[in-house]
C-alpha cells in the first residue's frame, strides 16, 4: 500500500511559477540578442576581411602588370557574388592563370557587392593607351557566348592605368552608402580601401 504525505505540495511540483516563466523569457531574450550581435559582427568582419582581399589582389596585379608587361583585368559579377580575375592574350580574355593567384573570388553567401564605374580618364584623348582592342567586344563575335569568357569591365593594363571604379562590400540586408567597406581606385589609378564612413580622396569636406 503507497501513501501521498502532502498531495498538494505533489501537485505544485508539476507545474511553473509565474517567475520562473518570466526568468525563461529573459534568458531566451538575452541568448537571442547575443546570437543576433554575434551574427552582425560576424558579416562586418566578413566585408572587412573580402575587401582586404580584393585590395591586395588588385595592388599584386597592377605589380605584375607594370613588370611583365601583360594587361589585366576584373570581370564583376554581382548576381553570382563572384569576381572574375582575367588576362588579356592573343586569343582575347581568358581566366587570369599566375601561380600563387586565383583567378576567381567568391563572395560568402551573408554578403554582397555592388560596382559602380567612374571616371573620364578612358575618354581622355591624352591616355597612355589605345582602348579599341581592349573594349572591342566585337573579337568574341565569331564564337558562342558559352565558348569565351565576357571581358572585364576594369582594366589593370601595364602602362600603369587602372579604371576609375568603387566597389561596395557590405552584409545582404544593408544599404549601399559609404558606411559600407569600399575599394576605390581613383582617376590617377592610386587603389584605396576605405573603412565604414571614410571619405574617398576629393570626397573630404
Amino acid at each position: 500500500m503507497f501513501f501521498v504525505s502532502n498531495p498538494s505540495k505533489l501537485s505544485r511540483s508539476n507545474g511553473f511559477t509565474l517567475l520562473e516563466l518570466l526568468l525563461v523569457l529573459v534568458l531566451v531574450s538575452v541568448s537571442a540578442v547575443a546570437v543576433i550581435s554575434t551574427f552582425v559582427n560576424s558579416t562586418e568582419d566578413q566585408a572587412k576581411e573580402e575587401s582586404q582581399r580584393l585590395f591586395l589582389q588588385l595592388q599584386l596585379l597592377n605589380d605584375e602588370a607594370l613588370l611583365s608587361g601583360h594587361n589585366y583585368g576584373l570581370r564583376i559579377d554581382e548576381k553570382q557574388n563572384r569576381i572574375h580575375l582575367m588576362s588579356l592574350g592573343d586569343e582575347g580574355w581568358q581566366a587570369m592563370e599566375l601561380e600563387g593567384m586565383a583567378n576567381e573570388i567568391a563572395l560568402p553567401d551573408s554578403l554582397m557587392m555592388s560596382m559602380a564605374l567612374g571616371g573620364d580618364v578612358w575618354s581622355n584623348n591624352d591616355s597612355l593607351f589605345n582602348p579599341g582592342s581592349l573594349f572591342d567586344e566585337d573579337m568574341f563575335a565569331d564564337v558562342e557566348n558559352d565558348s569565351k569568357p565576357r571581358p572585364p569591365q576594369i582594366f589593370i593594363l601595364s602602362s600603369g592605368e587602372i579604371t576609375p571604379f568603387s566597389l561596395n562590400i557590405l552584409a545582404n540586408d544593408e544599404q549601399v552608402n559609404d558606411d559600407n567597406w569600399r575599394i576605390v581606385v581613383a582617376e590617377n589609378g592610386v587603389i584605396h580601401r576605405l573603412a565604414p564612413g571614410e571619405p574617398a580622396p576629393g570626397e573630404e569636406q
